[in-house]
């Protein structure tokens, strides 16, 4: 990989970090956001999205949110883990476009949205082993925990 690509490659991974790192933090800090007036507007799976909204549920859904925008923009940011969070961050952006109304997600687009372009740039990421691209991955599969346990090295590459 040359400098050029790897340059490219740590700063869209931080970038992409950064926005869920604030996105995270943002919704941490505000003891008053939830998400269930997004749940509540979903358009397809309503069975699914309702269900996520019950009194049982909803503190468990609000938690994945927030901590889970968090820890994947930590990994990003950091180059650790990046094939797990990616894998799990495109998930998630999956399941925010399925509550939106198919094929206008918003009003300016048409079946394409930002959640797809987020998806598919993590997937990138996580293909591409864009951890070692300035990031904590090569540092981490040196430990000494890593040469005992070797599937931890792909977990964390």
């Amino acid at each position: 990989m040359s400098k050029f690509e790897k340059i490219s490659l740590f700063l869209v991974r931080f970038s992409l970090g950064w926005i869920f790192v604030y996105s995270g933090m943002t919704k941490i800090l505000n003891p008053q956001w939830s998400s269930v007036k997004y749940l509540q507007g979903a358009k397809m799976f309503t069975g699914l999205f309702t269900w996520m909204t019950q009194p049982a549920v909803l503190p468990i859904i609000n938690a994945i949110n927030e901590w889970g925008q968090l820890l994947l923009g930590i990994s990003l940011i950091l180059g650790i883990a990046v094939r797990l969070s990616t894998t799990l961050g495109a998930i998630l952006m999956a399941l925010y476009y399925i509550v939106l109304p198919f094929p206008y997600p918003n009003p300016q687009s048409f079946i394409v949205d930002q959640h797809i372009i987020y998806a598919l740039v993590m997937i990138y990421l996580g293909a591409s082993n864009s951890g070692k691209a300035y990031g904590l991955v090569g540092w981490c599969s040196k430990l000494p925990i890593c040469s005992k346990f070797p599937k931890l090295r792909k977990l964390i590459g």
